[in-house]
């Protein structure tokens, strides 16, 4: 969430950030903002003097009471209550306006990084980093969707019939792949400095507010309607929220975190080819990367996450690529993003297997995560989180561009993990 005095004292930027977001109806948004804002702080005011006189007159109701001047004071008491009434109804009109407020600025996105490209879709992401060779497949090979059934590692038919589509099974050597995976990320990461955490895989609202995912992504989240509760669709939500409403030093800077975590999206309208597969999934596996920064090292911060999800993929040996996402496709809390895609070869597609953002202090607005500088004063710190790494996609690209005809074999690095290195 923006802060008010920022959008308040710097309009035309918000209104320039916004416009390379193609964020509909900003300048109205922008407007009935800062009018709220200031019915607010004039109700404020209001509220401050009526208080400030009834607390007056208190003072000078006890003082003629001492002095035996009873009559005056009754006076002064009834004046007292037509206060308190007042003070009553511009409480209720100042809760009126903080809310509408709240409310408004619930509805703008956060500012993108002047590197940010123009741009209104994915096809206009900038490529930034490319590695790897793409192989060259054997004739005959297969999709991993058909190297799972042939192999039978995931059964997508059972999970249809235990949940629905979305929900697939892992059985042997898959499920083993799948947990030497998780494995190895969270070993890499926690080399890498990020202490690992295990966090509830539900949360409640104000976490969900807390890191932009509500209002926005409402409709893709499972909500448990009886205990107001949301499955989280990735460990940033727990994760980052143990920080909300703690107030740092900053000496505690970096934080590093990392977790493991089922996730959960409902990904309404996904049909097509394009989803087959581990390709999108309702329930996935996913070990995500989340730092707590001060704002002067937050790029640097970006950098350094940058490299280490580059070097788990050099590890794994999967040709890969990296997109600083455009203003169009970038998402609604995030100031930078920059999206790791593995080629699928047995599918001759990109695909998205890690996000990397700097949020700067938008979510921590929200979650009241701030620090005291050196000068005493308060401040907002910067949040950032990655995926690191998000495992279908990751086992997608795995299984295509390591099949042979004799089976499929294991990346070196994964087979301590594995106990084995072929699937055959």
């Amino acid at each position: 969430m923006l802060q008010v005095a920022f959008i308040r004292e710097n309009k035309e930027t918000v209104l320039s950030g916004l416009a390379k977001r193609n964020f509909k109806n900003a300048e109205e948004i922008v407007n009935q903002t800062i009018l709220a804002d200031e019915q607010r702080r004039a109700t404020q005011a209001e509220l401050d003097a009526v208080l400030a006189e009834s607390n007056k007159l208190s003072k000078d109701i006890g003082i003629l009471f001492k002095n035996g001047e009873r009559e005056k004071a009754e006076i002064l008491k009834l004046k007292t209550a037509q206060l308190k009434d007042t003070s009553k109804e511009l409480s209720d009109k100042l809760q009126e306006k903080t809310t509408e407020l709240q409310n408004l600025l619930y509805l703008i996105p956060n500012i993108p990084n002047e590197i940010v490209p123009a741009g209104n879709s994915e096809e206009d992401n900038e490529t930034v980093f490319e590695e790897g060779e793409i192989p060259t497949l054997s004739e005959g090979a297969l999709p991993h969707w058909e190297l799972a059934k042939k192999y039978d590692i995931i059964d997508f038919e059972l999970g249809n019939k235990i949940t629905g589509a979305g929900f697939p099974v892992y059985k042997g050597k898959g499920a083993r792949l799948q947990r030497a995976l998780i494995n190895y990320f969270l070993d890499k990461n926690s080399k890498a400095g990020y202490q690992e955490v295990q966090v509830p895989h539900l949360v409640n609202e104000a976490s969900g507010f807390g890191t932009g995912q509500l209002p926005d992504k409402e409709g893709q989240m499972y909500h448990d309607a009886q205990d107001n509760l949301y499955l989280i669709p990735t460990a940033e939500v727990p994760v980052t929220n143990i920080f909300r409403d703690v107030i740092l030093k900053e000496s505690d800077f970096p934080i590093c975190k990392t977790a493991y975590t089922p996730c959960f999206r409902r990904e309404a309208g996904s049909y097509g080819a394009h989803v087959r597969g581990l390709n999108r999934l309702h329930q996935f596996d996913k070990v995500e990367i989340v730092r707590i920064e001060h704002p002067k090292n937050s790029y640097e911060a970006l950098d350094a996450m940058l490299a280490h999800v580059k070097d788990i993929l050099n590890e794994l040996k999967l040709p890969y690529r990296i997109l600083r996402l455009c203003g169009g496709d970038i998402g609604f809390t995030s100031a930078l993003t920059y999206d790791f895609e593995v080629f699928s070869t047995a599918q001759n597609r990109w695909l998205e297997i890690s996000s990397v953002s700097n949020f700067e202090t938008f979510q921590a607005n929200r979650l009241k995560l701030r620090f005291k500088n050196a000068d005493g004063k308060t401040e907002l710190a910067h949040t950032l989180n990655g995926s690191s790494l998000a495992l279908p996609r990751v086992l997608a690209g795995l299984l295509e561009n390591y099949q042979t005809p004799e089976g499929i074999k294991i990346p070196e690095v994964l087979v301590p993990y594995c106990g084995f290195d072929i699937i055959n």
